[in-house]
């Protein structure tokens, strides 16, 4: 197969994984990474003696992590320690319901029940059903870069496929399950951590429920930037070379190849394999020959919609809230309306549901002592062409922090003495993603299917994607298989040109 030299653009997830599986494959790999630190949207933020993970709070799936340093012949638990994190979720209600998501399923009944008793009683069938749509996956969606159905055909049974109840979408499988509204919200809105609308992705989606209540959530100790740490410490170990405050500005081509990179000091990298962590619609439209890549990029954005972006808020707290779990839930008071007017009507939610993370609540060293670090988080549209979030930033900061004191967080105001902020403007600017998306591509039922963008580019022969846009799309582990998932194809196709 021979040795080759590849260059990743961008450090995020994807990358570093692809990376390191490349590096494993012993290929000569080379990472670069605009921003002072490698992470992408994982990264970490401190001051006043709060420190806080300022994109991706929860870690599920952890068997990802496990099987890619597996793969380099390492031991996850040399270079993180993971803890599952029980409540996965707290859910506060308007109404003043408060019901903990947890995986231990006599207390999920208790906690259900308490709700609505006859909804309880199909929790079981529930699961199951999540859990029948995650093995199916794993047959499929988790094992190969999969660029659309005829493809997931040759991998499934009819049988099997009718399995992904592929003529619902997430919120019609939830509702033949549960009547009461504020059930279908909470399992609905499983779906928005990988930026997508119940109403409008497809059913197969379902299965987050079992991969947070079955498989669990977790935690890394000391922060979830400990994982990008692991990565790094990897990829040092294999010889592979990363390097950061590298900005890429174009990718070099000669006719169907790309033959290296061109970076923001003129100087220029050459490759025999480029892997890009950059979006692939961003990375169309700003890296590559004009002439053929917008239309391209044109075409795409017809199917591959960008998920939703967010306002950030880090806040460092003098007090403690005894109500907060690790991770909570601040919902709508009217879940259609809220998805409506993000997903459709493309405006921020009038009343938007709120996430707070504390990860102080399981690793107290994040937090000085009688404080805590609240990290805020409130989904909004991607942002449009040419387009700035700037003029919403005060009121809908307002907005976040009444509703927070509405339902219970008194005193929050005055009790706040350290702040960040990141909205979609600053998203887009330091990681490059379609409108400042979050999770790279919408699952849309009607639009793709739920696929997304297949990771070998069809104009360039050595040319490959990774990251949130790209198979099997958002979050922690979906963007960590996609690098792994992609070695693979490269390594396959490899082995072709060979043969």
């Amino acid at each position: 197969m021979g040795k080759k030299r590849v260059v990743v653009i961008g450090g995020g997830l994807g990358g570093l994984s692809a990376a390191i599986r490349l590096a494993a494959d012993g290929h000569e790999v080379k990472v670069l990474e605009k921003n002072e630190r490698a992470g992408g949207k994982l990264n970490q933020r401190s001051g006043k003696g709060f420190t806080f993970d300022t994109g991706p709070s929860i870690l599920t799936m952890p068997w990802v992590l496990e099987k890619l340093f597996k793969s380099a012949g390492k031991d996850l638990s040399d270079y993180m320690t993971i803890t599952r994190i029980e409540p996965g979720w707290r859910s506060f209600f308007e109404d003043g319901t408060r019901l903990d998501m947890v995986a231990d399923i006599p207390q999920m009944l208790h906690e259900l029940r308490s709700v609505n008793p006859k909804d309880a009683s199909k929790y079981f069938d529930y699961l199951q059903y999540a859990h029948e749509m995650y093995e199916l996956c794993k047959k499929s969606f988790y094992k190969e870069s999969i660029s659309g159905l005829s493809e997931l055909r040759q991998l499934h049974s009819l049988k099997e496929l009718l399995g992904f109840d592929p003529m619902r979408t997430v919120a019609e499988g939830t509702s033949r399950y549960f009547e009461d509204k504020r059930l279908q919200q909470m399992f609905n809105f499983l779906v928005m951590y990988v930026g997508s609308s119940p109403y409008h992705a497809p059913a197969v989606l379902s299965q987050l429920a079992y991969v947070q209540l079955g498989i669990g959530v977790h935690y890394v100790e000391g922060g979830m930037y400990n994982i990008a740490r692991g990565m790094l410490k990897v990829l040092d170990e294999l010889g592979a070379e990363v390097v950061t405050e590298a900005e890429v500005t174009r990718i070099v081509t000669e006719g169907k190849e790309a033959t290296g990179v061109e970076l923001a000091d003129g100087s220029v990298e050459h490759a025999d394999l480029i892997v890009s962590n950059l979006e692939v619609i961003p990375a169309y439209e700003s890296l590559l020959e004009p002439a053929v890549s917008m239309k391209k990029a044109a075409e795409l954005e017809k199917t591959f919609i960008p998920s939703v972006s967010g306002l950030v808020l880090l806040l460092g707290v003098n007090k403690k809230y005894p109500q907060l779990a690790h991770h909570n839930f601040f919902f709508a008071n009217d879940m259609e309306q809220e998805f409506r007017q993000i997903y459709d009507e493309g405006i921020p939610a009038d009343d938007p549901t709120v996430y707070i993370g504390v990860s102080a609540k399981s690793d107290p060293s994040q937090a000085p002592e009688g404080k805590e670090n609240l990290f805020v988080l409130t989904h909004v549209p991607p942002l449009k062409k040419g387009e700035s979030w700037e003029k919403y930033r005060e009121d809908y900061r307002e907005k976040v922090i009444a509703k927070l004191e509405r339902q219970g967080l008194t005193g929050l105001r005055e009790a706040i003495e350290f702040e960040y902020q990141f909205i979609p403007d600053d998203l887009q600017s330091l990681y490059g993603p379609n409108g400042g998306s979050i999770y790279g591509i919408a699952a849309d039922k009607k639009k793709n299917g739920g696929f997304k963008v297949p990771s070998k580019s069809d104009l360039y022969d050595n040319l490959y994607f990774v990251g949130g846009s790209t198979h099997p799309g958002g979050g922690v582990p979906m963007v960590t298989l996609s690098g792994q998932l992609t070695a693979d194809l490269i390594q396959k196709n490899l082995a072709e040109v060979k043969a």
